[in-house]
């Protein structure tokens, strides 16, 4: 969607009174509501004549007239057939794993439960998905994965191991590799070993760089090191 345009959003919700809830949500932070509908069929028919950036989409779907429950995963694999254009955001009661990976697996681009969001939260989701980001529940996000995430935001200090950080010390400190090699007892092709992991890992061109970089941080003593 283009910058400064409202975001156009559909509501697949077979509650009337949370669906009209919802309507009023979205118009009352300034997005714009083009199709709602408790059915997939009606939501499908009403996007003909509408457009629409983001449908925020129920899975479980009660008919008023009949004991059917319809699956709101049946939009989410039509809207990517017909309308891939059209994001959809999973508002939903359920919160089995299984549940919320089939939605993703269908073309979701983000889940968020009925449970436990609050209006400003759904409103935050709902604008993160018509950017083109992903909104993923914490449950789905692997332990692998949230570490990798974590060491991304970390600061490149914070991925140093200790004995590249005494390393840095030192060389803040002035020494060069053989002195740090007599400092730290190990050897001198070691010490080069650890300087070359530094110079990947805090992205420094040059020594003088390195030693600012340790400088800065408060490492340029030899006293924060072990004996």
């Amino acid at each position: 969607m283009q910058a400064g345009q409202r975001i156009r959003i559909g509501i697949l919700e077979d509650q009337q009174l949370f669906r009209e809830s919802l309507v009023a949500l979205f118009a009352n932070a300034g997005l714009e509501v083009t199709v709602q509908s408790p059915d997939v069929e009606g939501f499908l028919a009403q996007l003909q004549d509408s457009a629409l950036d983001v449908a925020v989409v129920d899975l479980r779907l009660e008919r008023p007239d009949t004991k059917e429950v319809d699956d709101g995963l049946r939009l989410v694999t039509l809207l990517r057939e017909r309308y891939p254009q059209v994001r959809v955001l999973i508002l939903s009661g359920q919160r089995e794993l299984p549940q919320m990976e089939r939605c993703f697996q269908a073309g979701a681009a983000g889940f968020v439960s009925k449970l436990n969001v609050s209006c400003a939260e759904l409103v935050s989701a709902v604008e993160q998905v018509a950017r083109g980001e992903w909104v993923v529940p914490s449950e789905l996000v692997s332990p692998v994965q949230a570490a990798q995430e974590a060491s991304e935001r970390a600061s490149p200090l914070d991925r140093l191991t200790l004995r590249e950080r005494e390393v840095l010390s030192l060389v803040a400190s002035g020494a060069d590799n053989l002195q740090i090699s007599a400092r730290l007892g190990i050897t001198e092709r070691t010490v080069k070993a650890h300087v070359s992991n530094l110079y990947r890992k805090l992205g420094v061109q040059n020594r003088v760089e390195m030693a600012m970089v340790g400088y800065q941080s408060g490492l340029s003593g030899a006293s924060d090191l072990h004996p």
